[in-house]
């Protein structure tokens, strides 16, 4: 007879059991003597080694533009100013800015392909390749059928190995974009290896901080899902053409409308936003 591990039977004693089923966080995991059990413990083992795998785990881009090319988009491999992972790892600074190799590259393809873009696409291992490797195509079918419908003119998408979030403003001065967005791997939890984050800077340039950047983050099958992801991108990008900004002063207010819909008739609303006008 066989035992889910992963779904306890229910013990009126410990109701917590029950919650298993509704989430990954570590609970209820019970104990043997002052420890806990050995499946337990096996499985913390085992999502921290899948952490440190999504971490290290080659960016394999030649693989992602095959792909790319498949679905007839054309994709542009450029490197960071980090040469390693070791370095990449530990001199953030290197991921933030392109190698001069890369940098000359973009120079030329801008040459060649003058007037700019709408918005350029640009797609990074981070700190973890394989939420790049899982969902970018996905991601980037369901935020293109939106894009089409606007009528943006849209990048090769720009495959950085080595990259951080910075490097997009890069690529976007050097291309004459109005706009780029980063899909990047976030760094890894131990219920999330492969959690996908979205950058999005209205008039990218060198030197811009975060306060300058919207981000959506933990996308993936079992976090914020494709459709859900490419309308609030896309509805950010409706209102930085329409205000001219992004970062702190662009909030995703198409969530706040969601959040007020689903107050009940007899409620005043979410106690976290500002009460309506008298």
């Amino acid at each position: 007879m066989s035992v889910e591990m992963d779904k306890p039977p229910v013990d009126a004693a410990n109701p917590l059991l029950e919650l298993r089923r509704l989430t990954p966080a570590r609970i209820a995991l019970g104990r043997t003597g002052t420890s806990m059990p050995t499946g337990a413990q096996l499985d913390f083992q085992y999502a921290h080694a899948q952490a440190r795998d999504a971490v290290h785990l080659p960016f394999d881009h030649a693989g992602l533009s095959a792909q790319l090319a498949e679905c007839g988009r054309d994709s542009l491999l450029l490197h960071s100013a980090a040469a390693n992972r070791d370095s990449y790892l530990q001199r953030p600074d290197l991921g933030r800015k392109l190698s001069d190799e890369s940098a000359q590259t973009l120079r030329d393809y801008a040459l060649a392909h003058p007037g700019g873009v709408d918005l350029a696409i640009v797609v990074a291992d981070g700190l973890s390749a394989l939420a790049v490797h899982r969902h970018t195509l996905p991601f980037l079918a369901r935020m293109e059928e939106q894009i089409k419908a606007e009528g943006w003119s849209v990048s090769p998408v720009i495959l950085v190995a080595q990259g951080r979030v910075a490097v997009a403003d890069e690529i976007g001065e050097l291309l004459g974009a109005k706009m780029v967005v980063i899909l990047i791997g976030e760094r890894p939890g131990l219920s999330s290896p492969d959690s996908l984050g979205l950058y999005f800077t209205y008039g990218p340039k060198v030197g811009l901080t975060d306060a300058y950047r919207n981000c959506i983050s933990n996308v993936r099958l079992e976090g914020l899902s494709y459709g859900m992801a490419a309308h609030r991108l896309l509805y950010l990008m409706r209102e930085a053409c329409r205000r001219q900004l992004s970062g702190v002063n662009l909030k995703d207010e198409a969530q706040i409308h969601t959040l007020e819909s689903d107050a009940g008739a007899d409620m005043k609303g979410n106690f976290l936003l500002s009460p309506p006008d008298a």
